[in-house]
């Protein structure tokens, strides 16, 4: 959940010209993030509510269609997700349970190594 942190402008430029995202919240991006790519580098809040605060306010974002990324909106765009975006934005006990419970779950993931695993240098690949 990106409930907390920044994305660079390049990453989130396209989806403000998406079908699926608040047109307000797209106009109060555009000053920061243009079409031009010496904004690349520019930042926005993934949370535009509680940008520094761990809560559900991320998917109350989303029913609003505030998600900051494309990928983000489209965990409420009319899938499968769509369910569980209602539910942790209704329920904050709910959302903290399951995710701490995927935490321990990742953390109980046992990582490749030596010829196995795969080191990446760039992590965008």
């Amino acid at each position: 959940a990106h409930t907390f942190g920044k994305a660079r402008c390049v990453n989130f430029r396209a989806h403000l010209n998406e079908s699926n995202i608040d047109p307000n919240f797209a106009a109060t991006l555009t000053p920061i993030c243009s079409s031009s790519t010496a904004d690349d580098n520019n930042l926005a809040d993934l949370d535009v509510s509680t940008p520094t605060t761990f809560d559900n306010a991320y998917y109350t974002n989303l029913l609003n269609r505030q998600g900051l990324l494309h990928s983000d909106q489209e965990l409420f765009n009319g899938g499968s997700a769509d369910a569980l975006v209602r539910t942790y934005s209704a329920n904050s006990d709910t959302f903290f349970s399951d995710f701490a419970a995927a935490m321990v779950r990742m953390g109980n993931i046992s990582p490749l190594t030596g010829a196995n695993g795969q080191i990446r240098l760039n992590c965008r690949t």
